[in-house]
């Protein structure tokens, strides 16, 4: 399938997004100055031990202390983990950010350093090597396997899916270059200050013609000049059909827009994704895991009921593989396919869904149908927080989704309004939403009070325009004459 990419940059983020026939199918963004980004390596000073957690909390430069677990320690040759903590407070340690900070959780810290190559990457202190769990013919794991071992004297070697195919030689050069990044880092730690960075792991741009199969993409659009100095650089000595898909844009619109992908970007923000059929998917994202609900909408299909539903889970299928790979979504996923009552059709969804994952580049793992219609899949968590620059948590509703009733907000102000009168007040000017007022005027809403406790008090309303829906004050006044906007309304 014909790919094309574009990189360009934003104010202080690098973005990138990844076209297949003509659909966006990944999108990427990071802060070009982002010290926290995973992969760097830090200098760092152990804070805290807690044996109970087997962990420990460290000083490495960032606004929160990062977790170190014991697991993450390096361990003898002969063992798979660590059998206990093995530092203390005060401690000086190497440790490279696994996970970035996010909200209110601060980052996860790794002793066990790894350097990513294209084809493979480097373990300087974990004792094994590994092949690729993508790579499944067993003649070429076990080749491979013997290769990852001879270039692992020392150290582990892990071959990335991209390794298949590729000269020994190149691998044993590839090797050496990040062995010259472990030693750099190396002497960086024994000059550094705690807390300051000792290795940065390559930008977005890089890390993309980094991990990314080149060979099936058309055209590399840049609209960053210095992007497109670095992609340049890195393409210097490649070979010339890659260094030919590097194509400068220069025009005067933005090049997202210019290439109809801002529309689509635009969308991700959506909860409801619609689907060329007419069926739809809803699409909710939690802290435990991220949940997506199938339903038909004006699909009604040509013949019976069992493969119009058949058919839109199908389709579903293969536009939820895509949606999980553009908005990032990683962890656990749950799907909620419309009931199908022959076996053979369930299998046929779940197998269609796990095949259009395998063309994911992070690790996807599919298990079958449940009796309801469930699908459980989980996906592999990935270093960049796409929607972060695309949406930002509502103020109003804090992630909810919802904000108070207009019942319930009366409600509130008439708990307001008689707090103030139980403290003397013989007035009290409520400022609201002008729709909210509108509804409290159009139901009555204290007309039973006006005329009974409130009778010899007097509430003025001042609708505002401006107001947030929710947003209201109130407050009481003694004085016989009030200065107040010619807005202000007598309540009844």
């Amino acid at each position: 399938m014909q790919k094309t990419m574009y990189f360009d940059r934003f104010g202080k983020k690098n973005l990138a997004a990844v076209v297949e026939a003509g659909k966006l199918v990944e999108f990427h963004a990071d802060d070009v100055t982002e010290n926290e980004k995973a992969g760097n390596i830090f200098k760092g000073r152990v804070v805290n031990v807690l044996a109970g957690m087997q962990a420990a909390f460290v000083a490495y430069g960032g606004e929160k202390n990062g977790y170190l677990a014991a697991g993450d320690m390096p361990a003898e040759a002969d063992a798979v983990l660590p059998a206990e903590l093995n530092v203390k407070p005060g401690d000086i340690v190497m440790v490279q950010l696994s996970k970035a900070p996010i909200g209110t959780k601060g980052a996860r810290l790794t002793m066990n350093l790894s350097f990513v190559g294209k084809n493979l990457i480097y373990l300087p202190s974990a004792p094994f090597c590994a092949i690729s769990r993508k790579i499944t013919d067993e003649e070429t794991r076990e080749r491979m396997l013997g290769w990852a071992k001879k270039l692992a004297p020392e150290g582990g070697v892990i071959l990335r899916t991209q390794a298949e195919g590729v000269r020994f030689s190149l691998l044993k050069e590839e090797l050496r270059t990040l062995r010259r990044l472990y030693e750099d880092a190396l002497e960086n730690f024994g000059r550094a200050a705690v807390g300051e960075c000792v290795f940065r792991e390559g930008d977005l741009h890089a890390r993309l013609l980094r991990d990314f199969d080149l060979t099936g993409v058309d055209k590399i659009y840049v609209g960053d000049a210095q992007a497109y100095a670095r992609a340049e650089k890195l393409f210097a000595s490649a070979r010339s059909g890659l260094k030919n898909k590097l194509v400068r844009y220069t025009g005067d619109r933005e090049m997202l827009e210019y290439f109809g992908l801002e529309k689509q970007l635009c969308a991700l923000t959506d909860r409801r994704v619609e689907l060329e059929s007419g069926a739809y998917l809803v699409i909710d994202k939690t802290e435990a895991l991220t949940a997506i609900d199938v339903n038909t909408g004006k699909f009604t299909g040509e013949t019976g009921l069992e493969d119009t539903v058949f058919r839109t889970n199908l389709l579903a299928a293969r536009e939820i593989a895509r949606q999980v790979r553009l908005r990032n979504i990683g962890g656990i996923v749950v799907v909620d396919f419309i009931d199908m009552e022959r076996e053979e059709h369930r299998a046929a969804v779940t197998e269609e869904l796990a095949a259009c994952l395998r063309e994911d580049r992070a690790q996807c793992n599919v298990f079958p149908m449940t009796g309801f219609g469930l699908v459980q899949f989980t996906r592999k968590k990935t270093k960049c927080d796409n929607m972060a620059v695309l949406a930002k948590p509502c103020p109003y509703c804090g992630g909810a989704g919802t904000v108070p009733s207009d019942e319930f907000l009366a409600f509130r102000i008439q708990s307001a309004l008689k707090k103030c009168f139980a403290e003397g007040y013989a007035n009290a000017v409520v400022e609201l939403n002008a729709g909210l007022y509108a509804y409290i005027v159009s139901t009555r809403r204290f007309s039973d009070l006006v005329r009974g406790e409130w009778r010899e008090k007097r509430v003025y309303m001042i609708p505002h325009r401006t107001y947030h829906e929710e947003q209201f004050n109130v407050r009481g006044d003694n004085n016989r004459i009030l200065d107040l906007p010619e807005t202000a309304k007598l309540l009844y």
